[in-house]
């Protein structure tokens, strides 16, 4: 996938050769000024950049399907556009993007809206692959909280940059869902078996930790953001390189500390290299019941809590991205999102939401309670091919990807 994504940027930069000119640096210089439209996602026009600003701060900029069919129209005209050379992301307040806005999902589901579902996991997953596959240079500032589906909108770019603020999570199947907006492509392409890890305990990564295992491209200081963020503004380039140098200008060589879930590689191959999540789960046993490894206890504490269904869809939902394309790994996680919110098979989405962020109480009752319960043909249910009277996702292939 990557070289097939170095390719398409290639013959992009081509094209975008016969239309940006030397010249461009002649070009108006854009006064930098917010359009408010919505409020929900505000834009910062620059001398050859344009910005978005995700921006329901008492939210943690949660995505709804209004701020996904912005953000998707603005960059599909900011790619049209031969004056813009480069593109921005970030979020306002303590994050850049906490994910989907679950809890409308699960008012939506309550009130028999379906089509309301359906409508923001297509937008959403449209604008993942564009992101994807997008023909110039794009930098998402992950500063602050960046989780869910906030990292499906950033991760498929080419600049990631994190700070000290970055707290990055896949937390999904502690509230009965899947990681989805390309979660199964990105996490199964971690080093080891770090992706199921972060998957199935829904644990943490900092800012230094998401440079050093390859989902950050860049770290700096957050109270080195003004300063880079005022250079970026007086680019006028659609080169990588520039933008890739300026990015490093105000950042930071760091390594994970000695704390660090990565110098636990080892055993995280050792437990999460299992074929199951039942085998996952009886490794951890073993090595308590032999050494009492506090790590393995806080792990298990972690598996226990979710969902046994979601731990085991997840899995297999991982384990499959390992051998497919971004585009195929978007469709299969659309049928997967589509069934789990309707409740064809489990209501454990409703139940999850309603556990951890409605009522509050922290006791979810999942259906089924265990994973023996939790069988393979309940499992296969989420992975069997649409049905006819069932939505799919159509992805722009043959237009995006003319060349490979």
């Amino acid at each position: 996938m990557q070289q097939r994504q170095g390719l398409r940027f290639l013959l992009s930069a081509l094209r975008r050769r016969r239309c940006f000119s030397s010249s461009s640096s002649a070009l108006p210089h854009h006064s930098d000024h917010l359009s408010q439209d919505d409020g929900q996602v505000l834009v910062n026009g620059r001398s050859n950049s344009r910005m978005a600003l995700l921006n329901r701060p008492s939210s943690l900029n949660s995505l709804n399907t209004p701020m996904v069919s912005r953000l998707k129209r603005l960059y599909e005209s900011w790619e049209d556009n031969s004056n813009i050379g480069f593109v921005l992301m970030k979020g306002s307040g303590n994050a850049f993007c906490s994910g989907a806005d679950v809890v409308s999902l699960y008012h939506s589901i309550e009130e028999g809206n379906t089509e309301g579902c359906r409508d923001f996991f297509d937008t959403l997953y449209k604008f993942v692959y564009l992101q994807a596959t997008y023909l110039k240079p794009h930098v998402a500032i992950l500063d602050g909280i960046t989780m869910g589906s906030g990292a499906g909108i950033s991760l498929p770019g080419m600049f990631r940059l994190a700070t000290d603020k970055t707290v990055f999570a896949h937390p999904e199947v502690q509230i009965g869902f899947h990681p989805d907006a390309g979660a199964s492509f990105y996490l199964s392409r971690l080093p080891g078996y770090l992706g199921e890890y972060l998957a199935l305990t829904g644990d943490k990564l900092n800012g230094v930790e998401m440079v050093a295992c390859g989902l950050a491209t860049h770290y700096s200081l957050n109270a080195r953001l003004p300063l880079m963020d005022e250079r970026l503004s007086k680019l006028i380039t659609d080169e990588p390189s520039v933008i890739d140098t300026s990015l490093a200008q105000y950042g930071d060589v760091v390594f994970p500390d000695s704390g660090s879930i990565l110098h636990r590689i080892n055993a995280i191959d050792k437990f999460f290299g299992h074929d199951t999540v039942e085998e996952i789960v009886h490794a951890l046993e073993t090595e308590v019941s032999e050494s009492h490894d506090n790590w393995c206890m806080k792990t298990l504490v972690k598996i226990r809590e979710a969902s046994p269904l979601s731990l085991k869809v997840t899995l297999r939902s991982i384990r499959e991205g390992r051998f497919q394309s971004l585009d195929q790994c978007l469709g299969r996680e659309f049928q997967i999102s589509l069934r789990g919110t309707c409740g064809s098979v489990s209501k454990d989405f409703r139940e999850g939401v309603r556990a951890r962020l409605i009522d509050k109480d922290f006791a979810p009752k999942w259906d089924p309670p265990s994973l023996a319960e939790a069988t393979e043909e309940m499992v296969e249910q989420y992975f069997l091919p649409a049905e006819e009277t069932e939505p799919v996702l159509e992805l722009p292939i043959a237009s995006r990807e003319p060349f490979v």
